[in-house]
């Protein structure tokens, strides 16, 4: 295990050092005082395990593919975006977009998210502790997004084939968003992530939302609904 400060050192010089550190056969890494800076961790595409002992800013972990990188504290707007694979774990809060785009792997925020969690993800699983804002999941095409407490305005809007649940309330789904019965599997997907991950919630609390696939394809007899979304 290899051991890096960010105190007075740019974000470049930073992720350099991480860089070098994989280069040289560290396969995990604990990178000290990353003061919320912003594009930590971005672009590492071979496993590893990064830790950051503190809050991180923007876009921490994005465009991964493979590295389990684990936020002890919050971290800003753009967490994880556009992750290939791997795992993303925060301790705390995560801000704006979080997960935005991602195609597979994990994101694991422990705390709440603010607005557009999980907005356009491709694959992948989101798996939110506490609450989150406004339009979380918004145009969804595939994956699953997991809020174990209360969801904000237009949850779920305009998704494709992605899926939701929630374990508050959720009381302004989106656009084309309809409450679906869970599944046996749903029931069992939902019982064995909340124990990997550690999250005292009982799985019968969760409601299951999914798209009404109104919106899949235009049709002028559906204007209305068309418009809305717009």
């Amino acid at each position: 295990m290899a051991s890096m400060t960010c105190d007075g050192r740019p974000t470049r010089e930073i992720n350099a050092e991480i860089k070098r550190l994989l280069a040289e056969g560290h396969a995990e890494i604990v990178v000290k005082n990353p003061a919320a800076r912003h594009n930590l961790a971005v672009g590492v595409v071979q496993p590893c395990t990064l830790i950051f002992e503190g809050s991180v800013g923007y876009y921490c972990g994005g465009m991964i593919d493979g590295p389990h990188v684990e936020i002890k504290g919050s971290a800003g707007w753009g967490l994880a975006e556009s992750m290939m694979n791997g795992r993303v774990v925060v301790h705390g809060n995560a801000g704006n977009a979080a997960a935005a785009a991602i195609r597979g792997g994990s994101v694991i925020i422990h705390g709440d998210a603010a607005a557009r969690a999980g907005i356009a993800i491709k694959g992948g699983v989101v798996l939110i502790e506490g609450n989150c804002g406004y339009m979380a999941g918004f145009m969804g095409q595939k994956g699953v997004l997991v809020v174990c407490g209360d969801a904000g305005e237009a949850f779920a809007d305009s998704m494709y084939e992605t899926i939701c649940f929630v374990g508050g309330r959720a009381d302004d789904l989106g656009n084309d968003a309809v409450v679906a019965t869970p599944t046996d599997a749903d029931v069992t997907f939902l019982s064995e992530l909340m124990v990997r991950h550690g999250v005292k919630k009982h799985v019968k609390e969760f409601k299951k939302i999914v798209s009404g696939r109104k919106l899949w394809n235009f049709d002028k007899r559906e204007w209305k609904t068309w418009s809305e979304a717009l």
